[in-house]
């Protein structure tokens, strides 16, 4: 949850084709100098196909950047944890696919981690309750993080070794949506310090002495973390970071500006990506105790994360020890920055699942005191709907979280699982703050101190955070395709780069007779996939419940027959689908909600709890209709104001212990 993270930072300007045609570029070649460099004679695929699909050379020469990055990133995983061995790839091109791949896991914490999480929620906990969780700033105060830090809550995801309690990332999931059901700032605090600050990029890059410099105190707090990497002219393009490190003996000499970066202020440790010698480098970077003439802190005003640190920074001439430099055994700072970017997304799902819990729990004594007509509206159908549905996007973020913290914590890089995540976690919470919480409470919605008055921004931001959904979807369609592309339709393209041919003509015998021999293999790949289809192997908790089992099966025949249908668009549109953005974001979203419903169903069928399987139903129905485009029936009405019922009635487990706050103006002595 963090706003320095760039909604673009994964490309997806070329869908269609691999990155390049020649040799992968050294890892040492300057970032720099595949952009600029006017000498250079052997342009990748993707960098053809984009300037014959109408982008400029420079779009070509930075795309080809970022895509350099993204492999790069790929490299840092085994083989059988990277995207085209992903579950969600497999589920699209493969012919058998283990459907244990999509069922979550769930744990049981290791007694020290679990120590660690209880004394930190009790502590939030006790600080809400005394109103003291704020400073007379609106910050968070720094008695809250000394005391999570003597508690061990920053040192969750740093290995024991270094001071931290070496957590798993389903622990940490955990206790994100624990944590956000009393207060989604300090949760999401952890995301940023642990997942996407420094904490990652040190764990993960840093040599044996930067660990044992720095990770002592990120663990124990006393050194917080932010990760900075937008600038003001450095968003959507990463290609465009301005931020130079310039070495002077045994520092780097830093000069630049970064914006939008949470967690940064005084006496912070950041990770600061800049050019050294061209290359996105990162340098490990503790901020000063207060400003000076080598560095300002650049201060707006902003709504969202109002209670946390979120500031831009300013660099001139400001030195930094040689030694700070992280150097990745292969790949450069983009590589770096690319890595942490799963956690988060995995965290903010998580944040939103506790989040929603607190407004389920702040609509229900609501809905009980408001009456209308002589009857509380708790007993309205529209309210009870409103009630089961937020129930129903509560179970499908747990489903989702559980899900891709367990891929992480095998070792997957789960790209495209994580992106998932991210959207429906962020698009489910504004959703469910908009059209369930907001519309239940009314006016009221805006008085100060009421949950949705004072968090509304909170609420909708993190569709923005680590990654703008749209764009995301986008880029999962572009993680998605690229191996179908590279495999049967680069060749395609080679031969008519060669040729100078732009657009092909299947009634002109020359381009027939030139693309024979990769048609041939397109063909038999299309009709083997056309006459067989795939298999899934089968799941013993399918037979548990038969209307969930229903849902698990439809989820894997519409994900094997994508394949078709992505295929047959990248075959009308060939290079022109980079332009079809539309399309791409359609075709993304369908198997986006494909996915969720065969994990939600999956978890919920392993589940006891009637309200839980009952809300994983709800949520399937509602994303199938998404998916085939169908309308909700009297049926599904039925289903979902049933589950309203039976928690309004008898409650749910998954809300035991949240608080609700008390109702403001109330109308009755």
């Amino acid at each position: 949850m963090s706003l320095e993270i760039d909604p673009n930072i994964t490309n997806v300007s070329s869908p269609v084709v691999g990155k390049q045609l020649g040799s992968k570029q050294s890892s040492s070649e300057s970032s720099e100098q595949a952009i600029s460099s006017e000498t250079t004679k052997t342009e990748s695929f993707a960098e053809v196909a984009l300037r014959l699909g109408g982008a400029s050379v420079d779009e070509a020469k930075r795309t080809g950047v970022i895509d350099t990055a993204d492999d790069q990133v790929e490299d840092l995983f085994d083989k059988q944890y990277r995207t085209v061995n992903s579950p969600i790839h497999r589920a699209v091109w493969d012919r058998h696919v283990p459907t244990e791949l999509f069922a979550p896991q769930l744990s049981i914490p290791h007694e020290d981690v679990a120590r660690v999480v209880d004394r930190s929620l009790e502590i939030v906990r006790t600080h809400r309750r005394l109103g003291t969780l704020v400073d007379q700033n609106g910050k968070i105060s720094d008695e809250v993080l000394t005391d999570l830090g003597d508690a061990g809550y920053w040192g969750l995801l740093v290995g024991r070794r270094y001071g931290g309690s070496g957590a798993t990332m389903r622990d940490f999931a955990r206790m994100i949506t624990q944590m956000a059901t009393i207060d989604p700032t300090v949760a999401g605090l952890a995301s940023v310090h642990g997942c996407i600050g420094a904490v990652d990029p040190v764990r993960a890059f840093g040599n044996d002495e930067q660990k044992r410099r720095f990770l002592p105190g990120l663990a124990d707090g006393s050194r917080l973390s932010a990760f900075a990497l937008t600038e003001p002219g450095a968003g959507s393009d990463l290609t465009a970071l301005k931020t130079t490190a310039v070495l002077d003996g045994g520092e780097y000499v830093v000069n630049g500006e970064k914006l939008f970066i949470t967690n940064a202020t005084f006496g912070r440790t950041i990770g600061l990506v800049c050019k050294i010698d061209g290359i996105p480098s990162v340098l490990i970077v503790e901020l000063p105790n207060h400003e000076t003439p080598s560095f300002q802190m650049n201060r707006y005003g902003i709504y969202a994360l109002r209670r946390a640190q979120n500031n831009g920074l300013v660099f001139k001439n400001f030195r930094v020890p040689v030694e700070n430099r992280l150097i990745p055994g292969h790949g450069d700072g983009l590589t770096i920055a690319y890595h942490g970017l799963n956690l988060g997304r995995v965290s903010l799902c998580a944040n939103a699942a506790g989040a929603m819990r607190w407004m389920l729990a702040e609509m229900l004594p609501w809905a009980r005191y408001r009456q209308t007509y002589g009857q509380a509206i708790i007993k309205r159908e529209l309210v009870l709907r409103r009630v089961g549905h937020l129930a129903g996007l509560i179970v499908a973020c747990d489903a989702l979280t559980h899900w891709c913290a367990n891929l992480l914590d095998q070792g997957y890089r789960g790209e495209m699982e994580c992106i998932i995540a991210k959207i429906f976690g962020s698009e489910s919470q504004k959703e469910a703050a908009i059209e369930l919480f907001m519309k239940t409470h009314g006016g009221r919605s805006f008085l100060a101190g009421h949950l949705f008055g004072d968090n509304v921004h909170d609420f909708l931001a993190p569709c923005i955070y680590e990654g703008e959904g749209e764009m995301l979807g986008m880029a999962f369609f572009k993680s998605l395709v690229k191996q179908h592309g590279k495999e049967h339709f680069e060749p395609i393209g080679r031969t008519l780069h060669s040729l100078g041919i732009k657009q092909p003509s299947l009634i002109d015998p020359r381009h027939l007779w030139a693309l024979r021999r990769p048609m041939v293999g397109y063909a038999k790949w299309y009709a083997k996939r056309r006459l067989v289809g795939s298999k899934w192997t089968p799941w013993s908790s399918e037979s548990k419940d038969s209307d969930l089992g229903n849902h698990i099966r439809e989820a894997q025949r519409f994900l094997s027959h994508s394949g078709l249908v992505i295929s047959g668009t990248m075959r009308m549109h060939q290079l022109k689908l980079a332009d079809r953005q539309c399309r791409m974001s359609a075709l993304s979203s369908q198997v986006q909600n494909a996915v969720t419903m065969l994990v939600t169903a999956l978890y919920a069928a392993g589940q006891k709890d009637p309200v839980t399987r009952t809300a994983a139903e709800v949520v399937c129905r509602e994303l199938n209709r998404r998916i085939t485009g169908g309308n909700a029936t009297d049926a599904d009405f039925r289903l979902v104001t049933k589950l309203g019922s039976m928690i309004a009635d008898g409650g749910w487990n998954e809300l035991r212990g949240v608080e609700s706050g008390k109702i403001l103006q109330p109308y009755q002595s």
